[in-house]
């Protein structure tokens, strides 16, 4: 139970401290009632949330990374500027994979919806 508590506790860090991370969770929040209104099948709701938590999970780790190259570093060093920036460029795959996700699932969908009310 205590495993869950500072896994928790990381989560409000996290959301409190970070404001990319915010705006994951706003943009995952809007997915999935996205496909709630558009009533996705379930391999596409499996797709959807594959991204979600993987854009959230990278993003954590960076968080985590980052913190942890700070503490060692408190300073500029070339080495841990390299750290970040390759933890961010993971953030940047994993948020484009998603971003690809939600367009393959949701614009015909979408583009349908908007074809039957006009």
């Amino acid at each position: 139970m205590r495993s869950f508590g500072f896994a928790f506790k990381g989560l409000r860090y996290a959301t409190a401290t970070q404001p990319n991370f915010r705006i994951h969770l706003v943009l995952a929040f809007i997915a999935i009632a996205l496909g709630f209104l558009l009533q996705l099948s379930p391999a596409e709701w499996q797709w959807i949330m594959l991204a979600i938590a993987l854009v959230l999970v990278i993003e954590l780790l960076n968080t985590g990374i980052e913190t942890l190259t700070d503490l060692v570093s408190p300073g500029y060093n070339e080495k841990a500027g390299r750290v970040k920036d390759v933890c961010a460029g993971a953030v940047v795959i994993a948020a484009l994979f998603a971003l690809i996700t939600g367009i393959v699932i949701f614009l015909p969908k979408l583009i349908l919806l908007v074809k039957h009310v006009a």
